[in-house]
């Protein structure tokens, strides 16, 4: 997987302090990001989307690279072995609506993955996580609007389990309750038994070998 590459524009100098913590002033169109915000999530399998499209998608990346064990996006960790992703059919609405089929979401043939577990998935449920980004605290009252300061949360939405076979299939259908706002959207598949991630939103080609 590319490495991903961050560039953080100039941060200006800090604001003066009165009686709030963490608050700074940003140039440059730069935005600081504050922790990670848990979400609410209810798994209950639900009819067609009444909401308006947020995002559809056909690809995924899966975990690979810099991306393994212990580099986080989004305040989730990508698993430790790498991970190959097969088909991908999702979508979510903005009433929170998130549809998501998946198959081939299994270990990669890597010399990393031991072999007796190469092309497989050994979880019983998959999950998926909805994560945007947000209007961050500024105190320890609640979601605070910016109001231009740059504060800026993530707020990652965790679904119940769904059941995923041996070869890495599962179809995910799940009302999640979106923050307001709920910027930049992106979606994982993790492991049901762990907060880790197997593939997000995104894509990945195979580099030709040398």
């Amino acid at each position: 997987m590319r490495k991903a590459r961050y560039n953080i524009g100039a941060l200006a100098k800090s604001a003066k302090i009165s009686g709030l913590i963490g608050i700074f002033t940003v140039i440059s169109g730069a935005v600081l990001v504050f922790g990670v915000i848990p979400g609410k999530s209810s798994s209950k399998r639900v009819g067609s989307p009444t909401g308006e499209s947020v995002m559809s998608f056909t690809s995924m990346a899966g975990v690979d690279d810099s991306f393994l064990n212990n580099t986080v996006v989004r305040g989730v960790k990508g698993d430790e072995l790498p991970w190959d992703v097969g088909t991908v059919n999702g979508s979510l609405s903005t009433d929170g609506h998130l549809q998501l089929n998946v198959t081939g979401i299994v270990f990669a043939d890597d010399p990393l993955v031991p072999p007796e577990l190469r092309g497989i998935n050994d979880e019983d449920e998959f999950r998926a996580v909805v994560s945007c980004l947000t209007n961050g605290r500024h105190n320890d009252t609640g979601d605070s609007p910016g109001h231009g300061h740059g504060l800026v949360g993530t707020r990652n939405i965790f679904t119940d389990g769904f059941p995923a076979t041996r070869t890495g299939d599962s179809n995910m259908d799940a009302m999640v309750t979106l923050p307001n706002p709920c910027v930049a959207p992106i979606i994982f598949v993790v492991a049901g038994s762990e907060d880790k991630w197997f593939s997000v939103t995104g894509s990945y080609e195979e580099e030709p070998q040398p």
